[in-house]
């Protein structure tokens, strides 16, 4: 019996785009873009998350990993490239950079993978679990806002909940608890426990039981501060108290969450399953959030699923970046059965940067039917907003919380000073 040869693919070119978008710079100063093509002309788009380097020094990180453990090999053995990633420099653990670098050039492959199939990427992880994505908005300043007023304003966060309800969603995010500093975790301030007890009031009257308040904490407390603060706001029913103290101390998270009995998130700086691991075996946070262009890519990240599937946890894919992890994010989100929600940024630049090819229902996101990730890159309008600043995408601060005149987080505007 003959069997026709087949012609295999191989990934052939790299190109990254380093593309700033407008102020106030949603979703961060920059977004590191990467496009994939085979040698028999199949392109594919990837987005890497990681950020602790400069955009020039990870754009080389990117090169390196590209050439070193994917150039020439076939997209479809993502296994194969990411052992070799995880494995390089004879480490076998998880690298926040490489890894990160990787996990851009891994949705790339998914990207090419459905559109050499003529299929969806989440039709090949496993089919459509999910109709619809529910999801979930940070509250910004509405036309009518002082936006430097509006990070101390509970009055002003409500209308935007409002509005933000009023569109349909039924989940917003909001993080008015003080600084983000870099000395690690601190006890946090009256004002700023009062601040967020404030917020949480004047959110949940201004929507009732229409939504559910998400309330945002980036690793700032130590474990002491992190129970003073969750006490104080869990009768407001949040649905999860985020990254509560920093991400390095499994076992004191694990502390929080039995203590003030608000549901912890948290994920979206940690890095494949060896670090996700330990936050399910320690029963340290009851939702996932991992950044699919840094946690290893969407291979990796339905690993991960599976594992919180085990523990009876819930995923909730972070969003801090550009609609092309979006869009991966949405094909992990569609193919899981305990998928509870996930993040998105409605923008104008976020929408055009791929052609509005992401449709939203109200507050949920539709599943794309388009081959590969089903999104169209406006290539042009990436290289029109080119970055040239110095900062990070985020940065941490270095002064310390102010306990005398009280503390304000802008919200991640993330604009050059």
């Amino acid at each position: 019996m003959n069997h026709r040869k087949t012609d295999v693919m191989k990934l052939q070119d790299l190109d990254i785009i380093i593309t700033a978008p407008p102020a106030p710079g949603w979703g961060g100063r920059y977004w590191i873009l990467v496009k994939l093509t085979t040698a028999c002309g199949i392109t594919g788009w990837g987005e890497c998350y990681a950020a602790s380097v400069g955009p020039e020094a990870m754009r080389a990180v990117i090169t390196d990993v590209f050439q070193r453990h994917m150039e020439g090999e076939n997209p479809e053995n993502i296994e194969l490239m990411f052992r070799r990633a995880y494995s390089a420099g004879f480490t076998q653990r998880p690298d926040l950079t490489v890894i990160g670098a990787f996990s851009g050039l891994e949705i790339a492959c998914w990207d090419i993978l459905g559109k050499a199939r003529n299929r969806p990427v989440w039709a090949l992880l496993g089919g459509r679990m999910n109709d619809r994505v529910r999801a979930y908005t940070y509250l910004y300043p509405q036309p009518q806002h002082d936006i430097a007023s509006f990070w101390t304003s509970p009055e002003m966060a409500a209308e935007s909940a409002k509005a933000m309800i009023d569109k349909g969603y039924t989940a917003v995010k909001f993080d008015p608890a003080g600084p983000y500093t870099l000395r690690g975790g601190h006890m946090p301030g009256m004002r700023d426990i009062s601040l967020s007890v404030a917020f949480c009031k004047a959110i949940r009257e201004a929507v009732g039981d229409r939504a559910d308040l998400l309330f945002g904490t980036h690793g700032q407390f130590t474990t002491a501060g992190a129970i003073r603060l969750g006490q104080a706001i869990a009768p407001y029913q949040p649905l999860w108290y985020e990254e509560p103290i920093p991400p390095d101390n499994v076992a004191q998270m694990a502390e929080v969450a039995r203590a003030v009995g608000v549901p912890v998130a948290t994920g979206e700086r940690l890095c494949t399953k060896a670090e996700f691991a330990p936050v399910l075996r320690a029963g340290a946070a009851a939702i996932l959030q991992p950044a699919l262009g840094r946690a290893g890519g969407i291979w990796e990240v339905k690993k991960i699923a599976a594992m919180a599937e085990v523990y009876n946890a819930q995923m909730a894919p972070h969003l801090y970046a550009g609609p092309i992890e979006w869009a991966a994010n949405i094909h992990l989100a569609t193919s899981i059965p305990n998928l509870l929600i996930a993040e998105t940024i409605e923008t104008d630049f976020h929408r055009d940067l791929i052609k509005g090819s992401l449709q939203m229902d109200g507050g949920y996101i539709l599943p794309p039917e388009a081959p590969g990730l089903g999104i169209e890159v406006d290539e042009e309008l990436a290289r029109a907003h080119p970055y040239k600043g110095s900062g990070l995408h985020l940065e941490m601060q270095e002064a310390p919380c102010d306990y005398e005149r009280g503390n304000a987080f802008q919200g991640g505007a993330a604009t050059e000073k």
